[in-house]
């Protein structure tokens, strides 16, 4: 006599594990981290001053910023994926406008139109790396 036995384990959102989220925001943060890091870099060898009210940014400044907009993006997917009925389309959008609301300092402070040109440049760049890979992550 055989017996087969069938599985009933769910498939929906809440049986899927937060650690591909968690992996991937840290390594997505330690990329974008080091990629607006060399931007930075680049466009203060460039000549283009990188300062707030007379004070330079420090390239590592920008690292830590970066990593912390990551982490703070991971946080807000799984949030979202525990909490909300559509987290992907709620992460896009909320990023979307998080991106917009961060470079509104970039905008307002530095006098010169190339730093303020950096510095959003700069914001976009760690987006435009991090939203997909954290998106993706997301129940859609």
């Amino acid at each position: 006599m055989s017996t087969t036995i069938t599985s009933t384990i769910p498939t929906t959102g809440s049986s899927r594990t937060t650690h591909p989220l968690r992996l991937a925001t840290l390594v997505v943060g330690v990329v974008a981290a080091a990629v607006t890091t060399a931007f930075a870099a680049i466009v203060d060898a460039a000549g283009v001053p990188l300062a707030v009210d007379g004070e330079a940014i420090p390239l590592g400044g920008f690292a830590q910023m970066t990593f912390l907009g990551a982490v703070l993006g991971g946080l807000l997917a799984a949030a979202l994926n525990r909490y909300n009925s559509r987290p992907r389309h709620r992460f896009m959008v909320t990023t979307a406008a998080l991106t917009v609301a961060s470079c509104v300092p970039s905008v307002a402070l530095p006098p010169d139109t190339a730093t303020k040109l950096a510095l959003v440049a700069s914001h976009l760049i760690a987006a435009a790396i991090v939203i997909p890979v954290v998106a993706r992550r997301t129940y859609a």
